[in-house]
């Protein structure tokens, strides 16, 4: 099975020869990648199709592995192989087969609009599994509209398990979501919430307790603890902190 595997991940996307045209796009592009990867937390890597590696990968130790960002950048698609369990190896690939189908049906420059976000393994250099949040999205496509370049980035995911593979629109509330028995992407709509329920998410995520926020907007501490429950209601969690991570990663808040 890992073979197989092995095999899907490297070749689904691989590209023939990268034009000048195309190659002009790039300019100095990864200063700005490395300016971004100094200001977030979360670790940032860029993927190359064309020579199937990776072209940058920042300093912050989540994706790394107990690895130096040099030692990830010369093992390439080799750091998966060596990092992520063998189940999620395969949920991988199937990640890999069925994003790369859905953005092939998609009309021209408009892929670049869209992004992928799944959670998978990694295995620390302690050798504990640790479940993190990948988000993709295309940098660079060819003149053909394959994607040539794409930018990831890491944080720990606030899921149980692994799998929770979306892809997202940008500027929209269109999201379909791929089911893993029958493989097959589903569209639905992100939650809303109400304008007091977004303000007092904000509110957590600034440090504030629940009676620092009830004072703030003037209401009772149990209206504040209702408010909470429709949040972990509506968005399908448990805690304030899986509500938090749920809504900066969904654009909510």
């Amino acid at each position: 099975m890992t073979n197989s595997v092995n095999s899907s991940l490297l070749t689904k996307n691989r590209l023939g020869k990268i034009s000048k045209e195309d190659y002009n796009q790039q300019q100095d592009y990864l200063e700005v990648v490395k300016s971004f990867a100094r200001l977030t937390y979360e670790s940032l890597y860029v993927i190359d199709y064309e020579k199937m590696n990776f072209e940058y990968v920042s300093e912050n130790p989540l994706f790394l592995c107990g690895h130096s960002p040099e030692e990830v950048l010369n093992m390439g698609y080799g750091f998966y192989f060596k990092n992520v369990p063998e189940n999620d190896l395969e949920l991988l690939n199937l990640i890999n087969e069925a994003g790369f189908d859905f953005f092939e049906k998609l009309p021209g420059n408009e892929k670049k609009m869209y992004s992928i976000t799944y959670d998978f393994h990694l295995v620390n250099k302690d050798g504990k599994h640790v479940l993190i949040n990948h988000k993709l999205t295309p940098l660079f496509l060819t003149n053909d509209k394959k994607m040539w370049k794409a930018i990831c980035i890491v944080s720990i995911s606030h899921h149980k398990k692994a799998g929770n593979i979306c892809i997202h629109k940008q500027g929209t509330d269109e999201t379909w979501e791929l089911s893993i028995e029958n493989n097959v992407w589903r569209k639905y709509e992100k939650p809303k919430l109400t304008k007091r329920e977004v303000e007092i998410l904000r509110l957590h995520a600034q440090g504030l307790t629940i009676d620092q926020i009830a004072e703030k907007i003037f209401v009772a501490s149990d209206t504040v603890k209702y408010y909470r429950r429709r949040i972990f209601e509506r968005l399908g969690v448990n805690n304030i902190v899986e509500a938090l991570s749920y809504a900066v990663n969904n654009k909510i808040v």
